[in-house]
């Protein structure tokens, strides 16, 4: 079996540009978010001279985190007509480097 990991984060985001990043629209996600399953916290980013819209996530298990990639985020996707970029990684085999830089996230 393999070694469970507890800690996943997940980078995503639409090619597609925000021409305004407003409360109307981030308001309505993180509402939907807040159903998640396994979700921890999400810090929201905006792409310097691009206005491409992602995220940086945190989740409780590798299963929950892809849960969300293939389902309520690439729905989401498919709704702003955009392609969506998801990469993940493992939050628990980084935790001693991340504590020695003051990570928020441990």
């Amino acid at each position: 079996m393999s070694k469970q990991i507890k800690k996943v984060f997940l980078y995503g985001e639409f090619q597609t540009t925000i021409p305004v990043f407003e409360k109307k629209m981030w308001e309505e996600v993180n509402k939907q978010l807040e159903s998640v399953n396994g979700l921890v916290r999400k810090t929201w980013l905006l792409g310097i001279g691009t206005n491409t819209v992602g995220g940086f996530y945190e989740f409780d298990s590798e299963e929950n985190a892809r849960e969300f990639a293939t389902g309520l985020y690439a729905e989401q996707a498919k709704y702003l007509n955009a392609s969506l970029t998801v990469k993940l990684f493992d939050g628990d085999i980084t935790e001693e480097a991340s504590k020695g830089m003051n990570s928020p996230h441990y």
